[in-house]
């Protein structure tokens, strides 16, 4: 029920009137609900629509704020503006300059996090994710993580990878993709402009060349005529048992090192005599089957008997856990070399297997290929392959065994004098 006399501060704040409107004046009202709650209403008449306004709780504002209020409200319908709309419209302009405002205080290490969190089913496995914002942590977040990211300029980038740009060249290229990407992702999000190629092209040019120092991190294999005399030097050597054999096997294998120190006694096959690296270890996420040569194989058996030896079986189901149980640590190749006065790299005895099956067999380029997991031909040759060829490939396994046996006293004097 509507009631037609102006209201006065005393009726506004007797709590003895009846649920309905009380009129003020000049489309000004005083809503009282059923539950007894006040609020005042501003019902006006704009291109023959009547609409009503909440001008906010009795609690809130006095009758002579509401007044005011509706003052205000009337002049936008006067002008011909629809006071509800200019209202809905002026809160969403207030609501984007305050997103701007939080965006603005959206640091790089902030950004980082949210893309990583983001993307936390897209990544391969979890050594990858956990390496991805690792080399942030290590490299970019000291330099620049708290910097909002709005400010990160080329030349935070480039003071972060100037110290490692030729030393670590292959580590420091990542993490300046990995800049980008965080950066491309906060323009996405709104957090910050977007950087063109530009930029990108300018950082690289302000750091200089470093692909020479890629390639040398890369390639710094072991000649092949070498591998056999490498493999008995550190037989004698003054490493442990596992440690040693899984240097071996990671060689007889042409596998990556990390596939090596995350190999699983569940991932071995007795009955083929192969070894079955799932997709989720595997860089191109792709299953690998490695047929074992029989010096592989011996390898494996051995690691059996000490695992039994020592009754512990709390080693996660690893072939060649550290003392810990746990994986052995990615250094621990590079250190042995190191002792050994050895530049090489452990990736780098891939290079010398696919080298040595170019120069001294006749197997098919697209045999070693595979051999190493990388891709090869469509899905079809593919299945192909791993499928009929896995003997064809236990062969290949077998002949590159052989060679090392072959060869490894007859350079070792070679060796020696580098």
């Amino acid at each position: 029920m509507t009631k037609h006399s102006l209201l006065a501060d005393a009726s506004v704040r007797s709590r003895n009137k009846l649920p309905g409107y009380y009129l003020d004046g000049h489309g000004l009202y005083l809503q009282i609900s059923k539950s007894g709650s006040r609020s005042w209403i501003f019902r006006y008449t704009l291109n023959r629509k009547t609409r009503e306004m909440g001008l906010g709780s009795v609690d809130d504002f006095g009758l002579a704020q509401a007044r005011e209020r509706a003052q205000r409200a009337r002049q936008l319908v006067a002008d011909g503006i629809d006071p509800i709309d200019r209202r809905d419209a002026d809160r969403k302009a207030l609501a984007l300059v305050r997103e701007a405002e939080v965006a603005k205080l959206k640091t790089f290490e902030n950004c980082a996090l949210e893309y990583h969190q983001a993307n936390a089913d897209e990544w391969k496995n979890l050594k990858h994710a956990a390496q991805w914002i690792n080399t942030l942590r290590d490299y970019a977040f000291p330099k620049f993580g708290r910097l909002p990211v709005e400010e990160v300029s080329k030349a935070e980038v480039v003071r972060a990878l100037q110290p490692i740009w030729k030393t670590k060249a292959e580590t420091a290229s990542r993490v300046l993709q990995r800049i980008r990407t965080v950066m491309n992702y906060a323009a996405a999000k709104d957090y910050c402009k977007g950087r063109d190629s530009e930029f990108w092209e300018q950082v690289k040019m302000s750091l200089g060349p470093n692909e020479r120092a890629r390639k040398v991190e890369h390639h710094n294999a072991c000649p092949y005529p070498l591998v056999g005399a490498v493999v008995k030097g550190v037989r004698a050597g003054p490493s442990s048992l596992i440690v040693k054999s899984a240097f071996e096997f990671t060689i007889l294998t042409a596998a990556r090192s990390g596939e090596t120190r995350g190999a699983l006694w569940s991932e071995i096959d007795s009955k083929t005599g192969s070894w079955n690296v799932p997709e989720e270890r595997m860089k191109a996420g792709r299953p690998h089957n490695v047929p074992l040569s029989g010096r592989a194989l011996e390898i494996i058996r051995q690691m059996h008997e000490l695992r039994e030896a020592r009754e512990a079986h709390s080693d996660m189901g690893l072939i060649f856990p550290s003392t810990q149980g746990l994986p052995l640590s990615d250094m621990v190749f590079t250190q042995l070399l190191r002792r050994m006065g050895l530049a090489y790299t452990m990736h780098g005895f891939r290079a010398s297997f696919r080298t040595w099956g170019s120069e001294q067999t006749k197997y098919e380029h697209e045999m070693l290929e595979f051999a190493l997991a990388h891709t090869v031909g469509n899905q079809t040759v593919r299945a192909y392959m791993r499928t009929d060829m896995l003997e064809k490939r236990r062969h290949l396994m077998e002949d590159w065994h052989r060679y090392m046996r072959r060869t490894q006293d007859a350079e070792i004097a070679n060796l020696l004098k580098q």
